[in-house]
């Protein structure tokens, strides 16, 4: 799956999603892509800033978590997901995800 792909998914999910009260970064691959939930709506972007979390994942760990052939606490457990910062902004994911 492309960057631009995987992009436009989170940026689908994000916008019809509720509000996360910081900043999230995904690194999919080495390709930044940075949600700001902290106004009224989530605004997305390909932005490498500073973020309150940071996720590091592959594409391919990102679509079998998607596909849920992937249990998310299992890929964190096992290395697969890195995640730093905010844990409690890290447990909002899954509402992007679902």
């Amino acid at each position: 799956m492309s960057h631009q792909k995987v992009f436009e998914q989170f940026k689908e999910r994000a916008e019809n999603a509720s509000p996360l009260g910081g900043t999230l970064k995904f690194i999919v691959d080495e390709n930044p892509i940075l949600i700001d939930g902290n106004g009224d709506q989530n605004t997305i972007s390909m932005d490498d800033s500073e973020a309150d979390c940071t996720i590091v994942v592959s594409t391919e760990v990102l679509e079998k978590l998607r596909d849920g052939e992937l249990n998310p606490m299992m890929a964190v457990m096992g290395g697969q997901i890195k995640i730093t910062g905010d844990m409690g902004l890290a447990m909002k994911v899954q509402s992007l995800m679902g």
